[in-house]
């Protein structure tokens, strides 16, 4: 048997279809965001923008932010020393999930080391403790959530992306006696669309089923105190489990779920992705908190991030380049084509120093291929620009496709165009 074959043909087979992933090699500089230094591989370093950054309101170099992490790391060490059971419970991550159960009106919290783990230890139990249980699951559910759906071992059905009508079939034909589960997201991060939540727990209370609701893409930057877009809508008392994130608006790590004493204490002490994991050390739960604390008494953040998002739209759908339609800060561009992507992409960077990671299969369906771009407050209406010639020329040299200025791309024409292909037209 030759092992090793078959690790370099996994491998090849990405590069084959174009969508072998290469990181970019980057510095963040504290204080200069969205500014960061680019090692290419010759060794070169240039200083280059980013665009595509998760850190949506840039408290990854918040002054407070840096100086609670600095602060408690010297105090009380690099790590935690332990799992959470076994000497690695530390008071600034306790303080953490306290402010977390607030921010959310919840009676309790639960911190992870990352969004993944929360999902997938989360849903996995709490599926698991209900008898006969079933899991309605979003079609654009996060691979973390998936995950957790696959780990359950319990029976699910999937149903079609923000479809209320699909739910209420699935949940009908499952009858009001049986535990049912339904997992989805508030903002889906690829597309930017956000979900019926309050149709969602209509169907909920209808049919007797729990709640989980993953807020990770929005968590920090929607709502009067940046508890998301169930906050925004003033259902956050409707959702049984509310799940987040600390590694992308609060710009520090790890992951979290929300919900009554009784659901939060189960996972606790049930979740193997919990139980057997090293607790999240203190100075980044302590980070983690200061950021919690600041967003929920600031607004300026949110502000300017949903200012310059607004005008990154404007600004690049007034060029005819193809931005897809979104409800929120993701601001994706259409490509279709993953070798094309990767090309845009590199030219962006190689050319004019602008960092737009391609985003291609299986993270988005094929032929949807796209720039994922994250504006922030810190993009001003002249790196705006500047982004806008850049992709305006790089468009030019590889003959992307273009909409009438002002409009935005509808992938519901290329379904259309995909199936008059099919059918030989």
């Amino acid at each position: 048997m030759k092992y090793q074959e078959f690790f370099e043909n996994a491998v090849s087979s990405l590069k084959t279809e174009k969508r072998y992933r290469i990181f970019a090699d980057l510095e963040r500089q504290a204080g200069k965001f969205p500014r960061a230094i680019w090692r290419a591989d010759n060794g070169l370093e240039r200083e280059i923008l980013v665009w595509c950054s998760n850190d949506y309101l840039g408290m990854g170099q918040h002054p407070d932010v840096i100086a609670a992490m600095s602060d408690t790391a010297q105090k009380m060490g690099a790590g935690a020393g332990g799992t959470r059971n076994i000497s690695g419970t530390n008071r600034p991550l306790v303080e953490l999930e306290m402010e977390l159960a607030d921010l959310h009106h919840k009676e309790a919290a639960l911190a992870f080391t990352s969004g993944f783990v929360s999902n997938e230890a989360a849903i996995s139990t709490i599926a698991k403790l209900l008898p006969d249980c079933l899991i309605l699951s979003d079609q654009l559910n996060h691979a973390s959530m998936i995950a957790g759906v696959k780990s359950s071992g319990v029976s699910k059905q999937v149903f079609r992306h923000n479809d209320v009508e699909h739910l209420e079939e699935l949940l009908a034909a499952a009858g009001k006696e049986r535990a049912k589960l339904i997992v989805f997201e508030s903002v889906y991060s690829m597309d930017g669309d956000i979900a019926p939540i309050e149709k969602i727990c209509d169907l909920a209370d209808k049919y007797n089923a729990m709640t989980y609701i993953d807020e990770v893409h929005a968590v920090g930057m929607y709502g009067p105190r940046g508890a998301g877009i169930a906050e925004r809508e003033g259902l956050m008392d409707r959702i049984d489990v509310i799940e987040g994130t600390l590694a992308k608006a609060f710009g520090t790590l790890g992951g979290y779920i929300t919900g009554n004493s009784a659901i939060i204490d189960s996972v606790r002490s049930y979740a193997p992705g919990f139980i057997f994991t090293t607790a999240m050390p203190p100075s980044i739960a302590a980070a983690a908190r200061t950021s919690v604390q600041h967003l929920k008494n600031s607004q300026s953040e949110r502000d300017g991030q949903q200012r310059q998002a607004a005008q990154t739209k404007k600004i690049l759908s007034g060029a005819g380049l193809p931005v897809m339609p979104s409800e929120t800060h993701i601001v994706p561009v259409f490509v279709g084509d993953p070798d094309l992507c990767k090309k845009a992409s590199d030219m962006l960077l190689e050319m004019h120093g602008i960092y737009i990671q391609p985003i291609n299969y299986p993270t988005v369906p094929r032929g949807t291929e796209r720039l994922r771009i994250t504006p922030t407050p810190f993009h001003d209406d002249h790196l705006v620009d500047g982004l806008c010639n850049a992709l305006q020329d790089v468009w030019e040299r590889l003959d992307l496709p273009k909409i009438e200025p002002g409009s935005f791309y509808d992938l519901k024409c290329l379904e259309e165009q995909q199936v008059f292909n099919a059918a030989g037209g």
